[in-house]
């Protein structure tokens, strides 16, 4: 899954569509002027992946509510996870989020969020999570986050829980180190495993693992690295099914010491089934390459690449055969906006 540097479709984003056929695309606030731009961006990457492949696009972005919402007004602004937790009705909030935030993201043409976070807090946030958890106390996390995710998928929306197996005591931000976390196994299975586990009985659409080192569950390679925790503890222990998706590898957890390709590589050995590459399209190229090579060496088994399709091509049959057309004048409608030429 690809970032793309600005506001249309440009040459380099539509070769990468073309060629390679991404799994989907995600959007930053470069990528996000207003209600009307952001409906013809996301039509108009459709209609580039159905022209060349005939399969639609995953198109995400962050809309966590607080300080991570890449939609800003006039989309609905919510106040974010760890207000949501505090409130005195969190579970009608949880709803009125879930439906809102999918309503207005289908309007446009986005159809998988990065959310919920699904991390318990433990003592004072790290500075990059503040804001961002719904509790210090995990069945409230477990129940708010299930509440989000199946109202987000009801309505027609991808939910992604984050950040496997759990980064609310990270002490570093990944963005440029690698964190360690120091919980045992039994504060790992008794508190940071059950609101994953409520995430999987929602359906949730994708999980999304953490750039973190657990050396309870593997000393060695930080979860998105990690065969352990991705395929022994996710896929074979806790049983889902769903889509494993990647943090962005262009992170200093990762880049610091394997680089991107090689965080790709490792990642997809591991079992996750979409790398996430947000920033530098080359490097997403050089990713491509080096996976490819692996896998014509047979160094990779082609079984393993058809796993990862078979459940990308599943979760599109369900949430996007037949999509809505994207309409501008609905755009406009719903956000009160004046009429634009088309």
């Amino acid at each position: 899954m690809a970032g793309m540097p600005g506001a249309i479709l440009d040459k380099d984003t539509e070769f990468l569509i073309r060629n390679y056929n991404p799994a989907g695309i995600i959007l930053f606030s470069r990528n996000i002027e207003d209600p009307v731009q952001l409906s013809k961006l996301c039509r108009d990457l459709q209609s580039a992946a159905m022209k060349y492949h005939g399969i639609p696009l995953f198109i995400a972005v962050d809309q966590e509510g607080g300080r991570v919402a890449r939609l800003k007004e006039p989309f609905k602004i919510f106040p974010g996870n760890e207000a949501m937790g505090r409130d005195e009705n969190p579970m009608e909030n949880a709803k009125e989020f879930g439906y809102i935030t999918a309503k207005e993201m289908k309007l446009v043409g986005l159809n998988m969020n990065f959310a919920p976070v699904m991390d318990v807090r433990k003592g004072d946030a790290e500075k990059h999570l503040i804001g961002r958890t719904f509790s210090d106390d995990h069945k409230i996390v477990a129940r708010l986050g299930g509440i989000v995710i199946k109202t987000l998928q009801e309505n027609g929306v991808m939910a992604v829980a984050k950040h496997f197996p759990g980064l609310g005591q990270a002490g570093i931000d990944p963005h440029f180190h690698l964190p360690v976390i120091k919980s045992d196994k039994k504060e790992m299975e008794k508190v940071n495993l059950p609101p994953f586990k409520s995430a999987i009985k929602a359906k949730v659409a994708g999980i999304m693992s953490s750039h973190a080192l657990y050396p309870a569950l593997d000393p060695e390679n930080p979860a998105t690295l990690s065969p352990v925790i991705l395929n022994n503890l996710l896929r074979e222990k806790m049983g889902f099914k769903g889509l494993i998706i990647t943090d962005d590898l262009e992170m200093g957890a990762i880049t610091g010491k394997y680089g991107v390709d090689q965080g790709a590589l490792d990642s997809f050995k591991a079992g996750a089934d979409i790398l996430l590459i947000c920033k530098e399209q080359k490097n997403i190229l050089d990713a491509i390459e080096l996976i490819e090579k692996k896998i014509l060496s047979k160094e990779i088994q082609e079984e393993r690449l058809d796993q990862s399709i078979a459940r990308i091509m599943k979760t599109k049959m369900k949430y996007l055969k037949g999509m809505s057309k994207i309409s501008l004048k609905k755009v406009e409608k719903y956000f009160k906006l004046k009429n634009n030429r088309h």
